[in-house]
């Protein structure tokens, strides 16, 4: 590169210790909310299972063992959309509690010269 083009590259932004200490948290609660979602999702799935079960395959999508094959995904993926749309609440009181649990549960900061006391 010449002088010309790393002139005109903008100055990174500075990093600060409290946004790195942040970023991976934020990651970690982003991942909690995802798995608390499908979870909640699969939850669903199950409570949608004997809803479809006791409709006949005719209806649907026009019946026969190509329905009665592919109704469980289809099954699922209401439950998905359902779990993404807010569900029935499950996803949020699992993230609640799970970062109840890591506030309560931390362990003491150690002193300044990290002996344990």
């Amino acid at each position: 590169m010449d002088e010309l083009t790393l002139r005109a590259l903008p100055a990174p932004a500075p990093v600060t210790p409290r946004a790195l200490s942040r970023a991976p948290l934020d990651a970690q609660m982003q991942e909690i909310r995802r798995v608390a979602q499908e979870f909640e999702g699969m939850v669903l799935a199950e409570l949608l299972q004997p809803v479809f079960s006791s409709l006949d395959t005719d209806g649907l999508g026009g019946g026969g063992d190509g329905e009665q094959m592919f109704r469980p995904m289809l099954i699922e993926r209401y439950a998905q959309g359902m779990a993404k749309a807010g569900g029935i609440g499950l996803a949020d009181a699992i993230v609640a509690e799970l970062q109840r649990l890591q506030t309560t549960n931390a362990p003491p900061p150690e002193d300044q010269d990290g002996a344990d006391r």
